[in-house]
């Protein structure tokens, strides 16, 4: 069947009747989309609507994000991950304050700003301007992968631009904001991945997959990446009341957030000598272990992190200050004040930990 306009009415329809009251559909302020679409970039919906809500209360338009320290910003980003989105947020926050506070309605400008590509740039055209610009986000990939019965890997660079092709042929004039919301949704409420809902479907008709029994085996998926496996070790280390932590160099992982000193365990090395080495390696302090803590685990990618956490002393007797050898910058804080201070997930997951668990 053609997607005509029966097709178009029946997907608006639905739309309007069961689309997600998401707050920034509430005005479609570009502020508020751009910032939207850059946290979901990585991450789910139902976290970004809580991450989306706390920015906004601290970050409520771009002259407030401009003029904020950087440790803010990742202080705020925390718990969303892949902080070159915060970073890139920041500085283009900045080139536009320089050019009166606004995004601009134009798609050659957006996608020369820092961290905003092909994809958000149609999408803020689209959803915050309503200009006829397609988007295609997962869902709608997978979707299309149905309703065409795309028998080849989705994600591969001919089905890619086949899928972008059909989204722009199926735009309605003047309706870009509402139409590629109601596609997203759709894959995002109906057209699940692994039990797709297709009683639900309000275009099943038009769905050749279904038609030819093939809603299973649709999308076609490349393989996934092999898990890897990574144990690392950190030390706490207390002096006076206060817990050492460094700041990544500007070009690691995790690039300007804050740590404890520690790192990757080496073969053969228990999660006690690890901390031993990368202190004297990262700080030039001989430390020991006087308490373990406990082990946290977090994902990334395709990593599977384990981290072992130990509280440690200094052992030499002199009480020299930590060098950089592996940050740009070090301080001593106390343990109310790291709620300041944006830091990997394993590290925060510790820091969680002690706040229920101990009395420092």
């Amino acid at each position: 069947m053609p997607f005509d306009r029966h097709f178009i009415d029946q997907l608006l329809n639905w739309f309007n009747i069961h689309s997600r009251d998401l707050p920034w559909r509430h005005t479609y302020e570009p502020y508020h989309v751009w910032i939207s679409e850059i946290m979901l970039q990585q991450t789910q919906m139902d976290r970004v609507v809580f991450y989306f809500t706390r920015w906004l209360e601290r970050f409520p338009d771009i002259a407030t994000l401009a003029f904020a320290e950087e440790d803010e910003v990742l202080s705020c980003w925390e718990g969303l991950g892949y902080y070159s989105r915060a970073r890139n947020l920041h500085r283009t926050a900045k080139l536009l304050a320089e050019q009166g506070n606004m995004l601009p309605a134009c798609y050659e400008s957006l996608v020369k700003l820092p961290g905003i590509g092909p994809y958000t740039a149609g999408a803020i055209m689209s959803i915050a301007f309503n200009q006829d610009f397609p988007v295609v986000d997962a869902n709608i990939e997978r979707l299309f992968a149905r309703l065409f019965d795309i028998a080849t890997p989705i994600k591969s660079r001919e089905n890619k631009k086949l899928v972008w092709q059909k989204a722009a042929e199926m735009l309605p004039a003047g309706k870009s904001r509402i139409f590629n919301q109601a596609l997203m949704e759709l894959g995002a409420l109906v057209c699940l991945p692994k039990k797709p809902l297709c009683s639900q479907c309000p275009v099943i008709h038009w769905c050749k997959a279904h038609r030819l029994d093939m809603i299973h085996e649709r999308p076609v998926l490349l393989p996934k990446k092999k898990i890897v496996f990574i144990e690392m070790a950190t030390g706490i280390l207390v002096r006076g009341g206060k817990i050492l932590i460094q700041k990544r160099q500007t070009n690691d992982v995790w690039a300007n957030l804050w740590e404890f000193p520690g790192g990757r365990l080496k073969e053969g090395e228990t999660p006690q000598q690890a901390v031993v080495r990368e202190f004297l390696e990262e700080t030039g302090l001989h430390v020991g272990m006087t308490e373990e803590i406990t082990s946290v685990r977090h994902s990334y990618m395709h990593y599977r992190v384990i981290l072992h956490g130990f509280f440690c002393d200094v052992v030499a007797e002199e009480e020299k200050e930590p060098a950089l050898h592996a940050a740009q910058e070090n301080r001593w804080v106390s343990f109310s004040e790291l709620h300041r201070f944006a830091f990997p997930a394993g590290h925060r997951k510790l820091i969680d930990y002690l706040r229920n668990n101990s009395g420092i």
